[in-house]
């Protein structure tokens, strides 16, 4: 589209569609003025209803919403996932949009909450590759290409593809731009990270002025770079961290924040533009879907914060649920106790809370037939008359479904523990094998997911079945301790690039060849 006559229809629609950001965000006001207690929601993996947040619905995200303010979260980040969008637009990214920009103002008005945006910061779709899917099926690196900020010509028509995305959403409080995974370029320097950044405060300031521009400080920027180059994974450096702050509060491309490096923030002054991103806190990304129950660690998440305050994560958020409210009662300095649990669980379906949390706390153990017996009384529970709580919402509209996925979960945690004692114990894992097999297939039926699975000790545990097929999967998952092939045709960039594609199907190419080893034990 980039140089492309806008039609005059489409002329009055951006004028209008601008107009309304502009009075919309005037009601900024209504904002909360406290510190940020935020949940991230990330949308990278194509998978099901309603665990990827690419299938909510608008009424998904209002019930969702509602169990997050009632919690005492206040802003929500959206990862849109513009960088897979083509140009021109699927009908599904136009669909997709136009409920963001939905999402936003409902999130506004309703819920008075604070929205931003994240965005990767030189990632932009391959638009033949981008065009083969839709929205909601399109795999991130089957289609994504890097931008060299240091061309003035590929950054200019990246900015401008971005520009016309990001018009719907101009109501947005803010943007969130991250120094890596994804983004970054083979040898790429902090000062055309910060031109990056530089040019994108252009961008919001012709979309809405007040926008707020937040600089996420993540691996680094030069140290992503750095890993591009030599397929070598290192942090940034201290003194790279440091620089890349100096030099963006010398352009000081107001309004703007920083989210993370507080300690390189504090020796410039910048402390009071700190937001914590307390990522893994409520789950990591990627992971395969399953409810966490690890107490402590979210809830000090939570409490450890900054100046402005501090944002969660999650990948599959209807199945996150403990580790949510866990985060946000460590961020608004309430206790933590087993009767909390239960009154939150409680709160989610009237009466269900005391094995809502014995199943959560099951889930977290090794006790394989305490998570049986839960299993089972928790179907039997699914088929009874449910009475949603106040934080129905959480719940996405369907109690039975949350139950069952409990149900799901714990045959599966039942089977891996079974299956991987028999393995230590050198025993026959043939039955034990047949039912994990079974029962993550099950559950990996009813979310779709497809990418990463790393549980402590699988790979070392299907190892000793010594089966063809699955160890030609294994190992085929990005690992940043894998480090570059010297023998490969391929540069160390695309051998990473490479490896997030492969990683992409991880899920299903190991259940293929699970079930294939499977049936050889017979």
């Amino acid at each position: 589209m980039s140089g492309q006559t806008i039609p005059v229809t489409g002329v009055f629609v951006v004028v209008f569609g601008l107009l309304g950001a502009c009075l919309h965000a005037a009601k900024a006001a209504d904002r909360p003025a406290g510190r940020i207690i935020g949940m991230y929601v990330h949308q990278h993996w194509p998978y099901k209803h309603p665990y990827a947040a690419r299938t909510w619905t608008l009424d998904d995200w209002r019930g969702y919403a509602d169990g997050l303010s009632k919690l005492g979260y206040n802003t929500i980040m959206i990862w849109p996932m513009l960088e897979t969008m083509p140009d021109p637009l699927t009908p599904s990214d136009e669909q997709s949009l136009r409920k963001i920009e939905a999402v936003i103002r409902m999130l506004h008005d309703e819920f008075k909450m604070r929205v931003w945006i994240a965005l990767c910061p030189n990632v932009a779709a391959d638009n033949r590759e981008a065009a083969k899917a839709t929205f909601e099926k399109r795999h991130f690196f089957y289609c994504d290409t890097r931008v060299n900020p240091g061309s003035p010509v590929e950054l200019k028509r990246f900015m401008e593809w971005r520009e016309k995305l990001m018009r719907p959403l101009a109501a947005v409080d803010g943007v969130a731009v991250i120094d890596s995974d994804p983004g970054g370029y083979p040898g790429s320097t902090n000062a055309e990270f910060v031109n990056l950044l530089v040019e994108h405060r252009k961008m919001l300031d012709r979309l809405r002025p007040g926008i707020e521009l937040n600089y996420w400080m993540h691996v680094g920027w030069e140290g992503y770079c750095r890993f591009y180059k030599t397929g070598q994974f290192s942090w940034g450096t201290a003194e790279e961290n440091t620089d890349v702050l100096r030099r963006l509060k010398e352009v000081s491309p107001e309004p703007w924040g920083i989210a993370n490096g507080l300690q390189y923030a504090e020796k410039l002054g910048l402390a009071s533009r700190v937001i914590s991103f307390n990522y893994g806190r409520i789950e990591n990304e990627p992971s395969f879907p399953l409810t966490n129950f690890t107490g402590e660690t979210a809830y000090e998440g939570g409490k450890s914060t900054t100046a402005r305050g501090v944002m969660g994560n999650a990948q599959t958020h209807c199945v996150q649920l403990p580790n949510t409210f866990a985060f946000a009662r460590g961020a608004t300095g309430q206790p933590l106790t087993d009767e909390d649990y239960v009154r939150f669980a409680d709160d989610l379906l009237n009466g269900c809370g005391p094995i809502i949390v014995d199943a959560w706390r099951a889930l977290a153990g090794s006790d394989a037939a305490q998570m049986e017996k839960l299993a089972a009384e928790l179907q039997s529970l699914a088929g009874q008359d449910l009475k949603p709580g106040r934080l129905k919402g959480l719940l996405f509209g369907d109690g039975r479904r949350f139950l069952s996925d409990l149900v799901l979960q714990l045959r599966l945690r039942a089977a891996w523990e079974t299956f991987r004692t028999v393995v230590e114990h050198r025993q026959n894992p043939k039955q034990s094998f047949e039912r994990f097999v079974t029962a993550a297939t099950d559950w990996q039926r009813q979310h779709g997911y497809e990418n990463a699975w790393q549980w402590p000790g699988m790979d070392e545990t299907l190892r000793k079945l010594n089966s063809p097929e699955i160890n030609a999967v294994l190992g085929t998952q990005f690992s940043i301790e894998s480090g570059p092939d010297p023998a490969s045709a391929l540069s160390p960039f695309e051998q990473l690039q490479k490896s997030f594609r492969d990683t992409e199907t991880y899920v299903t190419r190991l259940l293929e060849a699970m079930k294939t080893a499977s049936k050889a034990m017979r």
